[in-house]
């Protein structure tokens, strides 16, 4: 009995979002085409050009440029941001720092601090839990 192995392909869009790029400034070739597993491992392995390129000016998508100004995806769209923006953009944005990008760092910076609390108590509970009762 032979087995045979299948070849895992990917539509170009979730390739694009496991690259951590966006997909409509990405080569037609890589829009139109599907990506193997094989493919995607050697993107990541040895970026070509036109990737090294998208992933240091841009444009990039919405999840990239969330962590890069430190706010959630959500907080972007409640800043107006809808769009994918270049590293440029991006650093202006940063250095007129609005006030809404103001607020949803600080809002971000709650959050996971209250994350950081909720884990710390879990772990105590976990700790209590493993304590033999006497």
């Amino acid at each position: 009995m032979t087995s045979h192995q299948t070849i895992q392909t990917m539509k170009p869009a979730t390739a694009a979002k496991k690259l951590g790029v966006y997909l409509e400034a990405t080569p037609a070739e890589f829009q139109e085409g599907v990506v193997s597993r094989t493919e995607l491992n050697a993107l990541q392995a040895d970026p070509p050009q036109w990737l090294l390129e998208l992933r240091r000016d841009g444009p990039h998508p919405r999840p990239v440029v969330a962590a890069k100004l430190g706010v959630s995806i959500s907080g972007l769209a409640r800043g107006g941001v809808t769009e994918a923006l270049t590293t440029e953009q991006i650093e202006a944005l940063k250095s007129d720092s609005p006030e809404w990008l103001r607020q949803e760092r600080a809002t971000q910076a709650e959050v996971r601090k209250e994350a950081l609390r909720i884990k710390e108590k879990n772990a105590e509970r976990g700790e209590q839990a493993r304590r033999p009762r006497s």
